[in-house]
């Protein structure tokens, strides 16, 4: 019985099912956690959720952007951008089906000593505070009034995080950090602005997971959403999206021993440009 963190798939079906094989991964014994952005951007969006939905039983997710995206759309509250590839989705004739369900899952997870989150979580944030404050996004996502959510679900602001906060200013920067986020500015604000490599950051950003004092650093996060930044494994951090998409690699760590398992996605190059 093994554990398997994989990265972002995106719409990558095909892949995704080659690192099944690849890790040998059996239904019965075995269990995923996929960091989110199940879908867009890649050719076979329906494919993966519906493949996820049917295996739920093994499976355990946390919402990305591009997940969350998806809802907003098909709700009426955001527009499919030129290289959004969620029409099959929206088209589908068990659409309302997979959409309630993916609705209903978590911003967060922490088990087996281990937490997932799709991007990141702010300095200020305990492993134990940042999953009360994603049970009330869950809340607001899960429940009846769920449209007024999403209505107001898009926005930079605010940037810094405050207990303070009440209302939709507090939840859309819950949002941002745990499903949008890379780099804080030297005053703690975060910045939604630069999404390219570590090593070219401008001077005054710093990736979230390196703030000194960061109160998350006693237990290891698993996150995704940062193709740039590629694979990168710490002893706290295992960000695992390898730029399948983007015509790099679809990566499996298995959680009991730390073992990476990599698939390659040469023919994903032009997909994602």
């Amino acid at each position: 019985m093994a554990s398997y963190a994989i990265g972002d798939l995106q719409g990558c079906f095909t892949p995704f099912m080659a690192l099944l094989r690849q890790i040998d991964f059996n239904k019965g014994r075995d269990t995923l956690w996929l960091t989110g952005d199940l879908v867009n951007r890649g050719p076979e969006s329906l494919q993966v959720l519906r493949w996820v939905f049917e295996h739920q039983d093994c499976v355990q997710i946390v919402l990305g952007n591009h997940d969350l995206h998806l809802l907003a759309v098909a709700e009426g509250y955001g527009k499919i951008h030129r290289d959004d590839t969620i029409r099959d989705v929206l088209d589908a004739a068990e659409s309302k089906l997979l959409l309630d369900w993916l609705r209903c899952q978590p911003l967060m997870i922490h088990e087996q000593g281990y937490a997932m989150v799709h991007a990141g979580l702010m300095p200020e944030w305990s492993i134990r505070k940042a999953l009360r404050l994603a049970e009330e996004v869950e809340y607001e996502l899960s429940g009846m009034d769920y449209r007024r959510f999403l209505s107001k679900l898009y926005g930079n602001k605010p940037t810094r995080w405050s207990g303070e906060w009440r209302g939709m200013d507090r939840l859309r920067i819950i949002v941002n950090a745990m499903t949008r986020m890379r780099f804080v500015n030297g005053d703690g604000e975060l910045d939604l602005s630069y999404k390219g490599e570590l090593d070219r950051a401008p001077a005054h950003l710093q990736p979230w997971f390196a703030v000194e004092g960061r109160r998350s650093a006693d237990t290891p996060i698993i996150c995704g959403h940062w193709s740039a930044l590629g694979l990168y494994l710490s002893e706290d951090v295992l960000a695992i999206d390898s730029g399948c998409l983007w015509g790099g690699s679809l990566t499996a760590v298995r959680l009991e021993d730390r073992a990476v398992f990599s698939l390659p996605c040469a023919a994903y190059r032009q997909i994602g440009k």
